[in-house]
């Protein structure tokens, strides 16, 4: 009895290790086309844990696969042992299944005309099918399936979008007549389609004291930008994006890209703080000669003080802007040469404080030393006061003039301050602004008080004499914008807007 309970419990053993093996497809006996899908997993191998799984068609090489897999196998047509294996630490096992590969077209007058019997596809993929008789009687009707799912109903010709996971699938198209049916069977293999490109910002994350504008873009023809403003993450039910994002206020800018046939993107993200602009102190009752650059009669002249020439233009713009329009300054130059642009703004003798506030773009392709920003004034006693003040290139430090002679015998030099400046480091296309705030007393002393420059300030806390006795006319007030050379030749084009001019 003992002996007989022992067998009984080998046997049993033995069937579990038989069993250890779970093929999902092909069943033993199964008829298929070439490729056809093997499924299998296993846990265990000979009781063992298993490492490895694979598979041969008869004698052929085995081919390693995990312990759980899925795969495509190609066999010629006729009657194969399908041998699926699994290893584990010095032990392996196997389960044999006997399969017969049919002809792709054998027993069926079906016409499949997408997809290829063993093409590669992403969901969802088309497929065309007809048929005119259905195991040789008249057909009535067709369908599709894929794998063991139930048959979607067609008529006898048909081209329809299928959707399956991905994977290795037979795709069962099928027919029917009075009394009849018949399938033809096509091995695919459904990959996962690809993923549209991230979208990207024209404008990086960051702190600015101005509005900004945002452009998304993405690389994926034929796509679609969806986009949140709140932190959110976007979906296909978000804002859509159809044109540049003005962002006047701090905000988390997020972006996906969604187009047909594509996975949707990843997640772009910006994050942008918009500060309070920061600047000097203007009081209330300052006069403000606003939109200094529309001024007409604006005089445009070679400055003889540099060592070339130049010729230079002016034309109002709409494009850059922050106003709505702006003033292009486009001057060639040879031997360093310097335009002077100037204007009339105004006849005051008695203001004695001034703040030059000015928003200017220096495009990518200019080539500049110094940048000059003016304000001239003509005292009671017919003297003018001349606030000169440049950012230099050659200093490398924002630069203010003093006569260091008289008002009748003047001798100008330029001094520089501890301030560091260099225009050819200014960010290239983009709008900085810049405010100088300037003071004199009734002798034409002037006190540089300090430059701000995009919200930061630098002192400069310098005072000079700048009196020059030229004969203008008695409280004249002029502005300059002049712009110098660098080199043998070249060119530059500056933009200026939202000019003003402050005074009290």
């Amino acid at each position: 009895m003992r002996k007989l309970f022992v067998a009984v419990l080998t046997l049993a053993v033995l069937s579990m290790q038989a069993l250890a093996i779970t093929v999902y497809k092909p069943s033993s006996g199964a008829k298929v086309t070439s490729p056809f899908v093997v499924a299998a997993s296993t846990g265990t191998c000979a009781s063992l844990p298993a490492a490895s799984m694979g598979y041969s068609i008869d004698d052929g090489q085995a081919i390693i696969e995990p312990t759980s897999f899925s795969a495509l196998v190609t066999a010629t047509p006729g009657s194969h042992v399908l041998h699926v294996k699994c290893w584990g630490e010095n032990v392996s096992d196997e389960v044999l299944l006997n399969i017969t590969v049919l002809s792709a077209t054998t027993g069926s007058n079906i016409s499949v005309a997408t997809p290829g019997n063993g093409a590669s596809v992403t969901s969802p993929f088309t497929v065309t099918a007809s048929v005119k008789t259905c195991a040789s009687v008249p057909a009535v009707s067709m369908g599709y399936s894929i794998d063991d799912g139930r048959a979607v109903i067609e008529p006898t010709s048909f081209s329809v979008l299928v959707t399956a996971t991905a994977g290795p699938h037979i795709l069962h198209v099928k027919c029917w007549g009075q009394q009849a049916n018949d399938e033809r069977l096509v091995s695919i293999n459904v990959g996962s389609p690809a993923q549209a490109a991230t979208p990207w910002f024209s404008v990086p994350s960051g702190t600015y004291s101005n509005t900004q504008t945002v452009a998304i873009s993405s690389s994926t023809a034929g796509s679609t930008i969806y986009f949140t403003t709140d932190g959110s993450t976007p979906t296909t039910s978000s804002y859509r994006y159809s044109e540049p994002i003005s962002v006047t206020n701090s905000m988390v800018l997020q972006a996906i890209t969604a187009a047909p046939g594509y996975v949707t993107s990843g997640l772009a993200r910006a994050s942008f703080v918009i500060s309070a602009p920061k600047g000097p102190s203007i009081p209330s009752y300052a006069i403000a000669q606003k939109e200094v650059q529309l001024l007409p009669n604006w005089r445009i002249k070679n400055d003889p003080g540099t060592p070339g020439t130049s010729i230079g233009s002016m034309t109002l713009v709409s494009d850059p802007t922050l106003s709505g329009q702006a003033a292009r300054f486009y001057t060639t130059f040879t031997n360093a040469g310097g335009e002077l642009y100037s204007v009339t703004y105004g006849n005051d003798t008695d203001s004695k404080n001034f703040v030059y506030d000015a928003n200017v773009w220096i495009s990518a392709d200019s080539v500049l030393s110094n940048l000059e920003m003016d304000n001239n004034q003509v005292m009671r006693n017919g003297d003018t006061v001349i606030y000169a003040f440049q950012c230099s290139g050659y200093s490398n430090t924002w630069q203010f003039t003093a006569n260091t002679g008289t008002p009748t015998q003047p001798v100008v030099k330029w001094i520089p301050s501890t301030a560091p400046c260099n225009p050819s480091k200014w960010t290239r296309n983009a709008w900085h602004h810049i405010q100088i705030c300037s003071s004199r007393d009734d002798a034409g002393n002037v006190t540089y008080q300090s430059v701000w420059f995009d919200g930061v300030e630098s002192p400069i806390n310098r005072t000079v004499n700048s009196a020059f006795s030229l004969g203008w006319a008695l409280g004249a007030m002029v502005a300059n914008f002049q712009v110098d050379g660098l080199g043998a030749s070249g060119s530059s084009t500056l933009y200026l807007d939202n000019f003003t001019m402050y005074r009290w």
